[in-house]
């Protein structure tokens, strides 16, 4: 398709492409209805235009996925409209309910957006971790075909830490099909970024591995550096640092002319001398980035490389064509009404043509349906429902377990089912062993994408031998890696056509560590199971940094996620089977498990097994909770012990403890607090649609029937107490909260529930306070 681009032709397009973007930006800004600050970030924008024409009109080809600049998205979303892929409506509907997003969203935007750019950093390594999964699918599946995964990102954006985690992790090397394109306009939010940064950032991936191109000069410079002088013209350019560079922006004529020769040689100023000042200040201030020639033979370079990745680090002005261009504080600039309509007449548009697409009988038009059909996506099939079980464990789940050590068998139970296991992708940041993935890595192997040596030669527990057949990442130390990673996989059905069951294990307290990454996946509307292990001041000897009490509140809070934390083996085999269901689900999410180290007697969970049989039990289990124990003797005075996880012994005692003081306690295992509560929320919901009370069809009415609501509740949970707090809300109840609600440290296991109220009589002395405080006692 390049080789058919006339760049005249290309160049009308950039220009409506421009006006398209500031327009829509304009008037939604001077709208009647504004009563808030909109933005739109013009001049973000319009340092990105050319970029995106010559990739949108002049490179890209079927099916490559890109991610934008989050700032960049009145662009995306006016090219969009040219290729066809947007009602005119649209335009007038940026930042508006149900209309164009601020940033580029592959869930909420009214036409295909392969990656979401909302969080900075994120989006712009999004595609590299989209190529290591299609190289999986490729030695896993079978050859597909060849596309093209580009991420454009402002230059800023390399600040974030995450980008380099990325870069240097060996798991994305050899990715010849990933190209960065740097929006290089040396402005970030608030500040020119000091220095001449790009020749640092070159070596950062240079030292990865990656092929490094530059659109440093437009034509006119690059002729002009052939000429007597040039030479030296190029050299006082380029060290000229980007505060002296932007600083010229604002200056015009013979003082423009002087400032830029200020301590230039002799040389310089003779290749400049006879160029007048309107050429002068088009000369240097004609950057690569704008340059659609130049553009255009970065990426092709960037398509000759062979098992590396390419960046293209592409020079430009912020605000571009705009009466601000390179003003250190444009960031949050709009053009005023009467430059809209200089901007107007400059593209040749009148207020009645201004939302107009070109003829299509014209050039302009021609190439615009052509790039439309050249890079439109294919429409993606539901995702296939897979074989997965109810259960995997059996009667093996009788003996004394952790959940940590039940999730290591059930995975390994689950590789052997058809069509489930060789779709079950697991990844860790260097803790997979420590999360329990050991037994799965003897059976899976770990992926690379070729075969490496197993120095241990297999003989010891552990064999990791990496190879293409492998079904394990192990990332390095970096948990953003692990989320983003996560996110691609469960985009692969979409972006691949191949669906993956991914599964990630990290030390729970550290979930924390990737959560922006794990925020940026499931809005993306991205599927995957994560396990946070160990979880709590249950891990006692390790103290406060690796004991998690905030990941269960926030587990809770995570839209598209589901959080789970089981006590015993079965519930956890049943949840993470219905889990990994989820997952083809139309109507499914994400499954957050919270798990422990913590050996338990089972018995507790089979006796209530036995009772209830297993089709009852697992479907309370599956709705959020279930009642563990129930008193016998009516004449005892009713408490609530609800709890999650891994205190379960400790309340099992306090229960039996508070029999002899006449207490009868009704223990409640609750496997799902997220569950319970959007059962909760949906039944108050729909109440005040259509009754006038709320109803109580919800799981919680089970597992509290009528006799219990006056009843004051205690809970008991290794994490902070207001994850359950809530509990009291559904009927009223009195509740006294047990829980984590300072730093841990060091301590065993006795002295840390001790502390934090976990050990039965002090269970029991919360229940006896809740009854007082209920007026019972």
């Amino acid at each position: 398709m390049v080789n058919l681009v006339d760049l005249t032709v290309l160049k009308a397009i950039e220009q409506r492409v421009l006006w398209l973007a500031m327009r829509m930006v304009d008037y939604v800004n001077r709208s009647d209805d504004a009563e808030l600050k909109v933005g739109g970030h013009q001049s973000s924008s319009a340092s990105m235009v050319s970029l995106m024409t010559a990739l949108w009109f002049g490179h890209m080809k079927t099916n490559d996925k890109v991610a934008v600049k989050p700032h960049a998205s009145p662009v995306l979303h006016a090219i969009q409209y040219l290729r066809g892929e947007l009602d005119r409506d649209y335009l007038t509907r940026l930042r508006r309910l149900g209309g164009l997003q601020a940033y580029p969203s592959r869930t909420k935007d009214p036409y295909p957006v392969d990656f979401s750019t909302g969080s900075v950093g994120l989006g712009a390594v999004a595609p590299v971790f989209s190529a290591a999964v299609r190289r999986y699918i490729e030695l896993h599946f079978g050859q597909l075909d060849p596309i093209r995964f580009i991420a454009l990102l402002g230059d800023a954006e390399l600040d974030e830490g995450n980008v380099w985690e990325a870069v240097s992790d060996p798991n994305l090397a050899g990715l010849e099909n990933v190209m960065l394109v740097v929006d290089a306009n040396r402005q970030s939010l608030d500040r020119i970024v000091p220095g001449i940064a790009i020749s640092r950032l070159r070596r950062f991936f240079e030292e990865a591995g990656w092929h490094v191109s530059e659109a440093k000069y437009g034509t006119r410079l690059q002729t002009a550096f052939t000429n007597p002088g040039g030479e030296a013209l190029q050299e006082h350019i380029d060290q000229m640092p980007n505060e002296q560079y932007q600083n010229l922006f604002s200056l015009e004529n013979n003082e423009l002319r002087e400032r830029f020769l200020d301590g230039a040689p002799r040389k310089v100023r003779a290749a400049v001398g006879d160029i007048g000042d309107t050429d002068f200040a088009d000369l240097i201030f004609d950057l690569g980035g704008h340059d659609l020639g130049s553009l255009l033979e970065c990426f092709r370079a960037c398509d000759l490389e062979v098992d590396r990745p390419s960046v293209v680090f592409a020079y430009t002005i912020k605000g571009y064509g705009l009466p601000f261009a390179g003003d250190p504080l444009n960031h949050a600039a709009l053009l005023t009404p009467a430059q809209i309509d200089e901007l107007r007449a400059r593209v040749g548009l009148t207020t009645e043509t201004e939302w107009d697409r070109f003829d299509p009988d014209s050039l302009e038009g021609r190439l615009c349906v052509r790039a439309g059909r050249a890079t439109s996506d294919l429409v993606v099939p539901p995702r296939p429902r897979l074989p997965v079980p109810v259960s995997t464990l059996g009667d093996s789940a009788a003996r004394p377990t952790s959940t940590q050590e039940a999730f290591g068998r059930i995975l390994v139970r689950l590789r052997g089912v058809n069509d489930v296991g060789n779709r079950i992708i697991t990844a860790s940041p260097d803790v997979s062993i420590s999360t329990n993935l050991g037994g799965w890595i003897n059976k899976a192997g770990v992926f690379t994408p070729q075969d490496q040596s197993d120095h241990f030669g297999g003989g010891g527990l552990l064999r990791w031998k990496p190879g293409p057949t492998g079904q394990h990442f192990e990332l390095g130390l970096s948990e953003m890696n692990l989320f983003l990673m996560l996110g691609q996989l469960g985009l692969s059905h979409e972006h691949h056509g191949e669906m993956l069951l991914p599964v990630g294990t990290v030390y729970d307290s550290f979930v924390l560590r990737g959560l922006d990454a794990f925020l940026y996946g499931v809005y993306s509307g991205s599927r995957f199971v994560v396990v946070g292990t160990p979880s709590g001041v249950t891990l006692a000897p390790e103290g406060g940094a690796h004991q998690s009490s905030v990941t269960a509140s926030m587990g809770m809070e995570l839209p598209g996620v589901l959080f789970s934390e089981p006590a015993y083996s079965t519930a956890l085999d049943w949840m993470l089977c219905a889990g990994l269901r989820q997952l083809s689900d139309p109507s499914g999410s994400s499954a957050y498990f919270r798990l422990s180290t913590r050996v338990i007697d089972q018995g507790p969970f089979l006796a209530v097994l036995d009772s209830l049989g297993d089709v009852q039990l697992r479907d309370q289990v599956l709705a959020g909770g279930y009642q563990l124990t129930t008193p016998q003797h009516g004449d005892l005075l009713p408490v609530v012990l609800a709890a999650s996880g891994a205190v379960m012994p400790e309340v099992l005692t306090a229960a039996e403890d508070l029999r002899e003081e006449g207490v009868g306690a009704t223990v409640l295992d609750l496997t799902s607090l997220d569950r319970l509560y959007a059962d909760w929320c949906g039944s108050l919901q729909n109440s005040t649609q259509r009754v006038s009370r709320p109803s109580a069809k919800h799981h919680l009415a089970t597992l509290i029937p009528l006799p219990l609501r006056s009843a004051p509740i205690v809970t008991i949970h290794d994490a902070a107490s207001h994850a359950m707090a809530w509990l009291g809300s559904v009927f009223g109840q009195q509740v006294v909260p047990v829980g984590v609600d300072e730093f841990g440290e060091s301590g065993t296991l006795q002295e840390l529930y001790g502390r934090f109220g976990f050990l039965p009589d002090q269970i029991v002395n919360a229940a006896l306070v809740a009854l007082a405080h209920n007026g019972d006692i």
